[in-house]
């Protein structure tokens, strides 16, 4: 299979796991943007020789160019660049794993230059799915999800020949680091703590969502655009071992289930090379060698970002965007070591308490909602 990819967020954990796909199967890089580790992007430039890189960091940019200057590539910068890399004419597909707002622009220049998107990006959808969707529709592309959970519901859907025969999606959680305490026994974790994840390796952002479960939360937000469910036919079960990824219900009660060992490379190969199903880079899953699997209901008390998310996703409007923004900048300060734990979603409350109603039009609105939220958390613990 020739694919030809341009890869936003090359040099974080679900890029480099995508150049591993690419790496494996002979796919073609057109594109890199990282955000600002040089380092490993001038590393990955040689290797795979994409004709543009772009890089966030403005002063990481003009260092990169220099190191880069005995190549053919052209190296971008700012926002300007990362959708120039998502808009490229070449690319058959445009790998989105930036972490948080940064994504919506380019993930809106690669609809726009009518580009699928294998999509690894939350934000995206959480505070901008509205406008990403019908862009999309407009525009006559697929939105291709990466995150497993969503690859898992993407996956059984397949078989699936009427959408009003699904009763239910349901999305695996695996607890996170913290599954099983209380409130109480919250006050004091600290960073360290939230960063110890038991099955998955992630950056410290998703890695501190998930220890809250904020990380579900913005999965609901994704799934309800995704697959154009409400809220309400939406559910959490935590599955602390992984490896049933997601479920959906029938309206007769069947329920089918995407099982597969806890490796991203698998859902990113599939969202790269659907509908077709390449060899897999990872071990084959053996149920006799796990021998169980268990199920609980998520503790919404103990982890009240599952319910502000729910929250966000019936209020609508700008009220995601709000809650996606607090959320970000929340869970900077926490792991700076400057708020507890379980402010972040006492910051996250407030904040979407603050915002107005009203339904975005533009990007930039949804933009101006997070900054809102940003500013308004940080000014709350100055």
């Amino acid at each position: 299979m020739d694919k030809k990819i341009s890869l936003l967020g090359s040099t974080g954990s679900i890029g480099t796991q995508t150049l591993e796909v690419a790496r494996m199967h002979g796919f073609s890089v057109c594109a890199l943007a990282a955000h600002s580790n040089i380092q490993l992007l001038e590393e990955q430039i040689r290797e795979f020789r994409p004709a543009l890189a772009a890089v966030f960091d403005e002063n990481a940019a003009r260092d990169l160019k220099e190191r880069v200057r005995d190549l053919p590539v052209r190296v971008a910068a700012g926002m300007d660049g990362l959708c120039q890399a998502a808009s490229m004419g070449e690319a058959d597909i445009v790998c989105n794993a930036v972490v948080g707002m940064v994504g919506l622009l380019p993930t809106m220049a690669a609809v726009s230059a009518k580009k699928d998107v294998a999509l690894a990006n939350k934000e995206t959808l959480v505070a901008g799915g509205a406008l990403v969707m019908k862009a999309a529709r407009e525009n006559g592309v697929r939105i291709l999800p990466v995150d497993s959970e969503h690859s898992a519901i993407f996956q059984c859907l397949q078989g699936c020949p009427r959408p009003s025969a699904v009763a239910r999606l349901i999305l695996t959680a695996s607890g996170g680091p913290f599954f099983g305490k209380t409130r109480e026994e919250l006050k004091q974790v600290t960073p360290e703590q939230a960063l110890r994840h038991p099955n998955w390796s992630m950056g410290a952002k998703v890695t501190i969502d998930s220890a809250t479960m904020m990380n579900k939360g913005l999965e609901i937000l994704e799934t309800s655009w995704l697959f154009n469910m409400p809220v309400s036919q939406i559910d959490v079960v935590v599955h602390r071992e992984s490896i049933v990824h997601s479920m959906i219900e029938y309206q007769d009660y069947s329920v089918l289930a995407q099982l597969g060992v806890p490796d991203m490379r698998i859902p990113i190969q599939y969202a790269l090379t659907w509908p077709e199903r390449l060899p897999s880079p990872v071990n084959r899953l053996s149920l006799t060698e796990l021998g169980t699997l268990s199920f609980y209901p998520p503790d919404e008390q103990a982890f009240p970002c599952l319910g502000l998310a729910k929250q966000a996703a019936r209020q609508g409007g700008l009220t995601p965007a709000a809650m996606n923004g607090a959320n970000e900048e929340a869970v900077k300060l926490f792991l700076s070591g400057r708020i507890p734990f379980l402010q972040i979603p006492q910051l996250v409350e407030a904040a979407m308490k603050r915002q107005a109603a009203g339904q975005p039009d533009t990007p930039q609105q949804v933009m101006a909602a997070d900054q809102n939220a940003r500013n308004f958390v940080l000014e709350s613990v100055q």
